[in-house]
């Protein structure tokens, strides 16, 4: 029976060599924060990482993989939601309806890795994923507060200051 590392585990599965990842991850695996949006690699509601490097999973067959890859899905990013660009997500209320988040996050953290202080033009050229609800602006921003570490902005109600405190 074939097997991979996903999210640090080793996982067996039973399908056909051309089979997309994103199937094998939802429907046997059981990790369904990995979205099927397209199953034409135009979205990105899809998107893992495979050994840290950000791919659309509905195009991706079993036959392209080796058992000794890492894959890594929104589950395994961080066991409970606090890798920096979720606590980004979640600090600049990004998601709207959420279905192209998973995907957006896993972009993301990918491209953070790669670059830890892009630019706008790298954001542009990385960040592909579709939000159908039009959440760029708060991507954006949440992008770059990951970027600086992840920092709470707390204004007091009473006198209007704004205080900054790090997040770990």
């Amino acid at each position: 029976m074939p097997k991979l590392n996903v999210n640090g585990e080793e996982q067996e599965f039973n399908a056909a060599p051309d089979t997309p990842l994103l199937w094998v991850l939802r429907e046997q695996l059981g990790l369904t924060g990995t979205k099927y949006g397209c199953g034409v690699a135009q979205c990105g509601a899809c998107t893992v990482h495979v050994d840290g490097a950000a791919v659309r999973s509905c195009v991706m067959p079993l036959r392209a993989l080796k058992e000794t890859q890492q894959v890594v899905t929104i589950e395994g990013l961080s066991r409970n939601g606090t890798h920096a660009v979720q606590r980004a997500w979640q600090l600049m209320d990004v998601p709207q309806c959420g279905f192209c988040q998973s995907g957006m996050i896993m972009a993301v953290s990918a491209l953070l890795k790669d670059k830890p202080n892009p630019s706008d033009a790298d954001i542009d050229a990385s960040i592909t994923n579709i939000c159908r609800c039009g959440t760029y602006n708060r991507v954006r921003a949440a992008i770059k507060l990951a970027a600086q570490g992840v920092t709470r902005r707390r204004v007091s109600a009473a006198d209007g200051l704004q205080t900054e405190e790090g997040l770990s």
